[in-house]
């Protein structure tokens, strides 16, 4: 097995930069994001410090530093009773699409959130987005719900589809949710 020229590892707000850096072109040249505006870099820290409170936020980075990618898990809707449901999303460097960074951040997010009870996990994608559907789809994703010109970007009315993973068999009877920063804390206990 030949070792990658990046790592995943938990994002921190000190990230903020680099990762605005990534996204930015996605929000101003792209419908990939239904955001139009990008966002400050102080935002971009608040969105991650917000995210790690109860979820992972994941990126790749290259051995110099550099980060190629990132992905997190948030809440899918605001009540209880949909605490084992997440929406997730990623996001890659032009130099790094095809080079296996999305699989890489998806596999550590996907063994994260399994260990933290989440059972499904939702992806909204911007359609038509082939390369999105295709990879998703590759990841046991399946289409679920399809909504027609329902954003405004870029001088276009676009559609959304959402697909939908499962992570596992749901019990009766479900423990609560675990928190990240719980499940980090509780096995850095047993190292």
């Amino acid at each position: 097995m030949v070792d990658s020229p990046w790592r995943v590892r938990v994002a921190t707000p000190d990230d903020a930069k680099g990762l605005l850096a990534l996204y930015a072109p996605f929000v101003a040249e792209t419908t990939v994001t239904f955001e139009t505006e990008v966002p400050t870099v102080d935002e971009f820290r608040s969105r991650i410090e917000r995210t790690l409170a109860r979820y992972p936020y994941l990126v790749a980075e290259r051995e110099d530093g550099r980060l190629v990618g990132y992905s997190y898990a948030g809440t899918f809707k605001g009540r209880a009773g949909y605490d084992h449901t997440v929406e997730c999303t990623v996001y890659t460097a032009p130099e790094a699409r095809g080079a296996g960074v999305a699989h890489a951040l998806y596999d550590a997010l996907d063994a994260y959130l399994e260990r933290m009870g989440v059972y499904n996990v939702e992806a909204c994608i911007t359609h038509p987005n082939p390369a999105s559907e295709k990879f998703h789809a590759k990841r046991g994703f399946v289409p679920v719900a399809h909504f027609h010109r329902c954003g405004y970007k870029l001088g276009e009315w676009l559609d959304m589809v959402w697909m939908e993973k499962e992570l596992g068999e749901r019990p009766a009877h479900p423990a609560p949710l675990i928190p990240f920063p719980d499940l980090v804390a509780a096995e850095g206990k047993r190292r």
